[in-house]
C-alpha cells in the first residue's frame, strides 16, 4: 500500500483529503506544519508522495519542498503543492524548489485521487 504524507495547517483540509485518499486505498500520514513534516521524515516516516499546502504558519510549503529535496529519501519523492493561489510566478517558484505538480483548492475528492494515481503509477 502506498503512503501519502499530507501537510496542511487546516484540520478540515487534512480530514477531507485523508478521507478521499483512504477510501481510494492509500495509507495516509499527516503533519499540521512544515516543521512537523520534517520531524516526521527525520523520525522514519517514508511516504511515496507528499502533498503540502503553500501557506502555513512558520515555514511555507515551498521552503518545505526545498528542505525535503536535500534529504536522500526526499530527493526523488513526488511532491504536490496544494493551494488557493494560482499565480504563475508562485507555480514557477514551487517548480524550481522541486514541486512535481500543483493542485488548486478547493479540490474535488475524485480529482485529488486522479492526480495521485497519475503521479504514483501502479497505485
Amino acid at each position: 500500500m502506498k503512503t501519502i504524507y499530507l501537510v496542511d495547517d487546516s484540520p478540515t483540509m487534512l480530514m477531507s483529503m485523508e478521507t478521499a485518499l483512504t477510501r481510494a486505498g492509500y495509507a495516509v500520514a499527516k503533519a499540521s506544519s512544515a516543521e512537523a513534516a520534517l520531524q516526521g521524515l527525520a523520525g522514519g516516516t517514508r511516504p511515496n508522495l507528499m502533498i503540502t499546502d503553500l501557506h502555513m504558519g512558520g515555514m511555507n510549503g515551498i521552503d518545505l519542498i526545498r528542505e525535503v529535496r536535500k534529504t536522500p529519501a526526499g530527493r526523488f519523492m513526488p511532491i504536490l503543492m496544494l493551494t488557493t493561489e494560482s499565480a504563475q510566478s508562485r507555480k514557477e517558484e514551487a517548480k524550481s524548489a522541486g514541486a512535481t505538480g500543483w493542485i488548486v483548492k478547493p479540490v474535488d475528492p475524485d480529482a485529488l485521487v486522479n492526480v495521485v494515481r497519475q503521479v504514483l503509477p501502479g497505485s
